[in-house]
């Protein structure tokens, strides 16, 4: 499955984008968010993708969950958004 990595600063246009083309290709995409405003960027991100998808008969559903991630050599707890079509 392919990972997304969405910051603070990420465009929820471009990473929705992103989005419908992984899930048109394999069906499924994780995207991960280290933080409040990245989460929130994310979260816009499935949003807006699921606008994209929907004229093309695809159903997207999002399974939000906890991980654990390396930065730095520090590890960080992510918000991991499990995205597939139904």
């Amino acid at each position: 499955m392919e990972i997304l990595k969405v910051s603070s600063r990420s465009v929820p246009n471009s990473v929705a984008g992103a989005i419908a083309g992984v899930i048109r290709d394999s069906g499924s995409v994780e995207i991960q968010a280290v933080g409040a405003g990245a989460a929130n960027q994310a979260i816009k991100a499935v949003a807006i993708a699921r606008g994209y998808l929907a004229p093309l008969g695809i159903d997207l559903i999002c399974i939000p969950a906890f991980g654990n991630v390396v930065i730095d050599a520090e590890e960080r707890t992510a918000i991991r958004l499990i995205c597939e079509e139904r």
